[in-house]
């Protein structure tokens, strides 16, 4: 192989129904969405801090919906530098790897959550009435943007 040349990987491309999470200390958003349609859908929202509720929650979603893989949106600044939740979010997607055998992709979610506001003002929903709503919505706007762009994507 010549020097410098690059090797470039396959994009891992899962085929079916995926669930995506944005994770937060306090709540976890999650969206579902098909790799056929490639149109992502709000779906809930675990409002509990304790780890064994989340796990069980997420536990009864996989059962129902039946994911061939995970997206879990990584936090980072502006500027691309590592953000306080980075670290705590890269454990959550490795933990749900581990528990549940399922590939689980790690996404940018910069911005997400802006862009779920602005979706929540065009609908309607205002103000207090988003705080139940933006985080499943952000886990919408991450996984429309997988969805968009696959290869933006990396296995956690």
């Amino acid at each position: 192989m010549p020097e410098g040349a690059v090797i470039s990987s396959p994009v891992f491309t899962p085929q079916g129904t995926l669930l995506a999470f944005d994770f937060g200390t306090r709540r976890i958003g999650i969206a579902v969405g098909s790799t056929l349609l490639r149109r992502a859908n709000p779906l809930t929202t675990i409002d509990d801090e304790k780890t064994d509720t989340r796990f069980a929650r997420i536990e009864a979603l996989l059962k129902e919906w039946q994911p061939c893989a995970l997206v879990v949106g990584l936090p980072s600044n502006d500027d691309g530098t590592p953000h306080e939740l980075t670290a705590l979010c890269r454990r959550f997607a490795n933990r749900l790897k581990g528990r549940f055998k399922l590939p689980t992709i790690l996404l940018d979610e910069r911005y997400t959550s802006v862009a779920a506001s602005a979706q929540l003002n065009e609908e309607g929903v205002h103000g207090m009435k988003q705080k139940t709503l933006i985080d499943q919505y952000a886990a919408q706007q991450i996984l429309q943007a997988y969805f968009d762009e696959p290869a933006a994507g990396i296995l956690a």
